[in-house]
């Protein structure tokens, strides 16, 4: 089974070398990687050469403009030919070198449609430092009404089911992704497996979490995607998710 793992980056290449490195580290052998480049200015292009010959011919890139994080997600989609496709950003990393032969064995149960896990928010200048810890375990469809959502860097599932049932909507700033996994999970109900491991580390202050405006924007894409989606929500039942989040904080590096 082919797996593809799509990168969507822009002038990031001082995390970008870590994201590279994780997935070349994996213990899977039959991985496609694909990096989707917004036509960076920061020496990304001189990265992505340095490293291809490491791949063995099993990485693809390209580079040019785009209308953001989710067009190039959608375009590192479309290029890939794995069976099963992820998405790892590119200021993540996979935090352990058998990522993908666990997710590839969740994936030899032809029941299982999709995959995902837990997820570490680390400090920028501190890599080993978990402030937070995301766990996907008690999620449930019916909690996208409250915010919830599977970590969506952990998130695996077969390709076609984006020929299937459609890819990101650009139309979204923040929460494409929130509204893709409802599509996924909610309305077509893919047949989902968990596994109880941290897939990433993720460095803290993203788009989604940079400051109160982004989490406003944020919030309100997640109240549009659930009603589009026939999920009936509104703003005060989605924000009752941060009192829940306070114990994602507690002890984090014990988990």
């Amino acid at each position: 089974m082919k797996v593809s793992i799509v990168t969507a980056t822009y002038n990031a290449a001082h995390t970008l070398r870590d994201t590279i490195e994780s997935v070349l580290a994996q213990d899977y052998g039959d991985i496609e990687y694909i990096v989707v480049d917004g036509a960076s200015t920061d020496g990304t292009l001189a990265l992505l050469h340095s490293y291809e010959s490491h791949f063995d011919g099993r990485m693809r890139w390209v580079s040019e403009p785009d209308k953001g994080i989710y067009d190039a997600m959608n375009k590192g989609l479309r290029m890939a030919t794995g069976d099963v496709v992820g998405t790892i950003n590119s200021d993540d990393f996979y935090n352990h070198d058998d990522v993908i032969s666990r997710v590839a064995a969740c994936f030899a149960d032809t029941s299982v449609q999709a995959v995902y896990g837990d997820v570490r928010f680390v400090r920028p200048d501190d890599l080993n430092r978990t402030i937070r810890y995301y766990s996907s375990r008690r999620f449930t469809p019916g909690k996208f009404r409250y915010g919830w959502m599977p970590a969506h860097p952990t998130f695996f599932t077969y390709r076609h089911f984006f020929d299937d049932y459609g890819y990101y909507r650009t139309d979204y700033r923040i929460a494409a992704d929130y509204e893709l996994l409802i599509r996924f999970l909610y309305t077509y109900q893919l047949h989902t497996r968990y596994l109880a491991y941290d897939f990433i580390k993720m460095r803290t202050g993203g788009a989604s979490t940079s400051s109160w405006r982004s989490n406003w924007v944020l919030n309100r894409e997640i109240v549009r995607a659930c009603r589009e989606n026939g999920i009936y929500t509104n703003m005060p039942m989605v924000m009752m998710k941060y009192f829940v989040k306070i114990f994602e904080y507690l002890n984090p590096d014990k988990r």
